[in-house]
């Protein structure tokens, strides 16, 4: 039998959710408390009923897009054949659907460059989201035969980052080429064409 959420606990999620969606938007430093309980339909005030700091929402909003990032590699890589699955899961990251929705993708192209100035335990949350990425495309690339699996692991996934946040910061075709070209290019590299 499901739990029923409390008030209190619906509206803790409902925050997080604004903040993930905000983050992977603005950035840890382009949303403040009150624009965030404006976006959440509440008051500023209600805010440290939640968090005891925005250093603590900053930490369990990157947890929160962490667990979002660790639904769609897990289905990818957990319920289908190695190739497959690292095939769908370079198709869905690199997609301009993905592109175009910055709201709901992974933060890791968003978040990059700014995790070094996050707080400790955000960046500390980070880091494990990426470490815990590299182990899923290792196991993956280990159970494909390829050599130096967590290598390779951690070339793919910055290949993947990377190439996502040049296609946002490109105009649209470029953008889009830039995501063809390394959707190919990896297939291609990971013998998966």
């Amino acid at each position: 039998m499901a739990e029923t959420l409390t008030h209190k606990e619906r509206t803790h999620a409902r925050i997080l959710d604004e903040a993930a969606s905000a983050m992977r938007l603005y950035g840890a430093d382009g949303i403040s408390v009150a624009k965030l309980m404006k976006r959440a339909g509440l008051t500023h005030g209600g805010f440290y009923a939640h968090f005891a700091s925005r250093d603590a929402l900053v930490a369990d909003a990157v947890e929160r897009m962490l667990q979002d990032n660790r639904s769609l590699v897990e289905t990818s890589l957990s319920t289908r054949d190695a190739a497959k699955g690292v095939s769908a899961l370079i198709d869905a990251y690199l997609s301009e659907r993905v592109k175009n929705a910055p709201e709901r993708a992974c933060p890791f192209p968003a978040l990059a460059g700014e995790a070094v100035r996050m707080p400790a335990a955000a960046r500390a949350r980070f880091n494990e989201g990426v470490a815990h990425f590299q182990r899923m495309l290792a196991a993956a690339f280990e159970a494909l035969g390829k050599g130096e699996p967590q290598a390779l692991a951690s070339s793919v996934l910055a290949e993947m980052v990377g190439a996502m946040a040049l296609a946002r910061a490109a105009s649209d075709e470029d953008g889009n080429d830039i995501l063809a070209s390394s959707r190919r290019l990896l297939m291609e590299r990971l013998g998966l064409n």
